[in-house]
């Protein structure tokens, strides 16, 4: 299979001699063109920072992110931001949607500054919203919308380009849970139609229980891996509950 992102030994270090954090332990992984995986851990455990290296947000100390092919650890300034413009998609927690623009507008802004052909960014947007279900919002402002809504007009953002990965970020932090199981259907919706390669960050096992893997962090390591295979998705978040209680701590701490 072709492998979309190959992480290779990385370590990241925060801080100075004196005061020295090892926030990432010598991390190695793959993910697979058309995978959804998760990862999980507790706070501090180094899974956003993980993300961050990945989503060229933060560098690494030491070690290889390759993504396409590229070692994203190379690139600087154009080059790097060219490469995050058109490779990587982006879901956030909190939507970053902006309020002056229709929902049209922010799902075709990327489009726009890659200055592709209105005809084509039109029948781009028509086919992700109809995707997405949500064409009857495309003239609509973020706040007439609600925050399910809102989330898949960000999903539709982060897709449009048609990137090579799609990071998220506790993507249903800020969704009820009926917003939340939508939105998830839709990413189980959009990975297994477009075989689209989505890498997700959560705290919630529902959320998680709708990937296929799951990769958890415990004091910048992988403590454990699953795999879903031919589970049903109850009896991977049952599994996902089980790595978790191994984890230590409270649930609602695990992020």
């Amino acid at each position: 299979m072709e492998k979309v992102l190959e992480v290779k030994n990385i370590e990241k270090y925060y801080g100075n001699k004196s005061n020295l954090t090892k926030a990432i332990d010598n991390i190695s992984f793959d993910i697979q063109k058309g995978e959804f995986a998760g990862i999980m851990g507790a706070s501090g455990s180094g899974k956003t920072t993980l993300l961050n290296c990945i989503s060229t947000i933060d560098r690494v100390t030491a070690g290889k992110i390759i993504i396409n092919n590229r070692d994203i650890t190379k690139l600087k300034g154009n080059e790097l931001n060219k490469f995050r413009r058109e490779e990587l998609g982006f879901i956030f927690q909190d939507f970053n949607l902006l309020d002056t623009l229709t929902a049209y507008e922010n799902i075709a802004l990327a489009l726009t500054i890659q200055r592709v052909k209105p005809s084509e960014i039109e029948t781009r947007v028509q086919e992700i919203a109809k995707k997405l279900e949500i064409t009857d919002i495309l003239n609509k402002y973020p706040y007439q919308i609600s925050g399910g809504q809102k989330q898949r007009v960000a999903s539709s953002r982060a897709l449009i380009t048609n990137p090579k990965l799609v990071l998220a970020d506790e993507p249903t932090g800020a969704l009820d849970s009926k917003s939340a199981r939508q939105l998830l259907e839709s990413f189980e919706n959009l990975n297994e139609r477009l075989n689209a390669t989505i890498l997700m960050v959560t705290h919630d096992s529902f959320t998680a229980s709708y990937a296929n893997r799951i990769l958890f962090i415990k004091d910048g390591k992988i403590f454990n891996e699953l795999i879903k295979g031919d589970s049903t998705r109850k009896e991977f978040f049952e599994k996902i509950i089980e790595v978790q209680t191994l984890l230590g701590g409270e649930l609602g701490d695990v992020i």
